[in-house]
């Protein structure tokens, strides 16, 4: 993965400070300002880490927070229990997510068992944080994640308008 000093500054300019572990930019807005920072399994610190996929964006980052707070996550959790379709579509995203840190953990040389099996955002059995499932749909692209795509249908983000 390639970390230019332009995607750095950017970064840090949304998130207020400095990424930690940032290895490269998993989704950007059309105008190429990124959306989705990809974080190292394991921080320079030392510390497993298994958000991936870091969600950077303060317009995406505010609204999904508005939706946080108005309870869609208490929504979501309803489905999961009620939905074996839509249960089943969030095990295949936690699955998938799994397998993505996997690859980038071995193509970093990376050993972190301390994360094995673990995903994010409450992945496969409740939702726990959006920020986390809307950058995994952002970073895997439509119909990997399917509550990060509703959150995204839900704040009008499609990726041919520029959000900056």
């Amino acid at each position: 993965m390639n970390v230019t000093e332009s995607h750095i500054s950017a970064i840090e300019e949304q998130l207020g400070r400095g990424p930690r572990g940032l290895v490269g930019v998993a989704a950007s807005c059309l105008c190429g300002a990124p959306l989705v920072a990809t974080t190292a399994p394991r921080l320079p610190d030392g510390t497993p880490f298994p958000t991936m996929y870091y969600l950077t964006h303060p317009g995406i980052t505010s609204a999904v927070s508005r939706l946080e707070a108005d309870g869609l996550m208490r929504e979501f959790n309803d489905r999961l229990a009620e939905d074996s379709d839509f249960a089943a579509a969030y095990m295949a995203a936690h699955l998938a997510y799994i397998a993505d840190r996997e690859a980038l953990a071995q193509q970093l040389g990376l050993d972190v068992p301390e994360i094995a099996g673990i995903s994010a955002g409450g992945m496969p059995t409740r939702v726990k944080c959006l920020h986390a499932l809307v950058g995994h749909a952002l970073a895997a692209g439509p119909g990997v994640n399917p509550v990060g795509d509703e959150v995204l249908a839900k704040i009008g983000y499609t990726p041919e308008t520029c959000i900056c």
